[in-house]
């Protein structure tokens, strides 16, 4: 080998383990197109404010939303403008922050709130953060790239520390948790009350962990996939029915207090109508891919039924977490599948799909 060729070879050594200590690149996932995600090399991101924190990404949760935007390329006017990263169930290590930043430090593991708040709109002031007009979401088309990616950087706010026992996959299932925790406060439930569930992904088995520790005894649940049912069954439903097989107005009757509508689906909408007592409340949380649901006026008059929208989680992810610490609720239950960061789109695919009984796929990073 010549002295030149000899050199290249060094420097290419060096470059290499200067890459390795500390490359001013790193990996992302992007929506390409329709049913198209892919991996490319992108610049790491670099604290720009003094209360930024660089995160290096651990593990980060795929949600229906992704799908949404995976599968459409929207959810509703929130239109994806190719390439995109979503993302926003996750929780990682700092890496770095900002001069002002002093809740976290280098090194320690912490869970990412993805919803930023500008804290000053008359709905932060008004104690809805969730519905800022000036909201920022991880994952969300026009405000901020997702968290599949192996570093992001999030204001200090928005760093929740793992505490004790907590696991990085703990940090990420808070953020579905949250939202179920969020509805059964909406829901204002009491112990007596009878409550059905349509549809057990994973918010569907956040309300029922969230309803059971609020002592609710009386759980009903209909789900369309075997597996899913299954986990209902497991994780402490009172009666499951499969709407494929059997009418749930039938099955169940038509005297619950409260059903939370969880798979954004019209014919949901309609069982919860028929299936509501006089005065019942219809919590809406499942995202539908249409624009407008419908329900029988005369019915729904007649029963003086309420409609009630859950927005994300409004500021309960601290308590969900103290409550994963406490063993209260478990949202490792909801995990069926992990992957390396590598097989991202083997995971979209699966879950867009529903294959292999998923019910919640875990992309990990490293």
């Amino acid at each position: 080998m010549s002295k030149k060729d000899k050199d290249i070879e060094n420097q290419n050594y060096m470059a290499d383990k200067v890459n390795e200590k500390g490359s001013n690149t790193m990996r992302r996932s992007v929506l390409t197109g329709i049913d198209k995600i892919e991996i490319i090399d992108a610049p790491k991101p670099v604290i720009v404010n003094d209360n930024d924190v660089l995160i290096r990404m651990t593990v980060v949760g795929i949600c229906g939303s992704d799908i949404h935007y995976y599968s459409t390329g929207r959810i509703g006017s929130q239109v994806v403008k190719y390439p995109f990263t979503v993302g926003h169930e996750g929780a990682g290590v700092v890496e770095a922050v900002g001069p002002a930043v002093k809740s976290v430090k280098p090194g320690d593991r912490i869970a990412v709130e993805p919803s930023v708040a500008c804290g000053h709109c008359n709905q932060c002031l008004a104690g809805r953060p969730h519905t800022c007009e000036n909201n920022l979401f991880l994952g969300c088309p026009g405000q901020i790239e997702g968290n599949l990616a192996e570093y992001i950087v999030m204001p200090e706010s928005q760093c929740i520390i793992l505490k004790g026992d907590l696991k990085p996959e703990h940090g990420a299932t808070s953020e579905p948790l949250a939202i179920g925790c969020y509805a059964v406060k909406q829901a204002a439930l009491s112990a007596t009350d009878s409550v059905a569930i349509i549809g057990f992904g994973p918010i569907g088995m956040s309300v029922l962990q969230m309803a059971k520790a609020q002592g609710i005894a009386n759980i009903v649940v209909s789900e369309k996939i075997d597996e899913r049912a299954k986990m209902a069954e497991k994780n402490g439903a009172t009666k499951v029915v499969n709407p494929l097989n059997d009418s749930v107005p039938q099955k169940v009757g038509n005297g619950f207090d409260v059903v939370f509508e969880c798979c954004g689906q019209q014919e949901a909408m309609d069982t919860a109508v028929d299936i509501l007592k006089p005065g019942g409340k219809i919590m809406v949380i499942g995202i539908p891919e249409f624009d407008r649901w419908s329900f029988s006026a005369d019915v729904a008059r007649r029963k003086e039924l309420s409609l009630i929208h859950i927005r994300r989680q409004n500021g309960c992810t601290h308590q969900t977490l103290d409550m994963i610490e406490e063993g209260v609720v478990d949202g490792s239950a909801m995990i069926t599948h992990r992957f390396q960061f590598g097989q991202i789109a083997e995971a979209f695919d699966m879950v867009k799909n529903y294959r292999d009984g998923v019910m919640k796929a875990m992309v990990h990073f490293g």
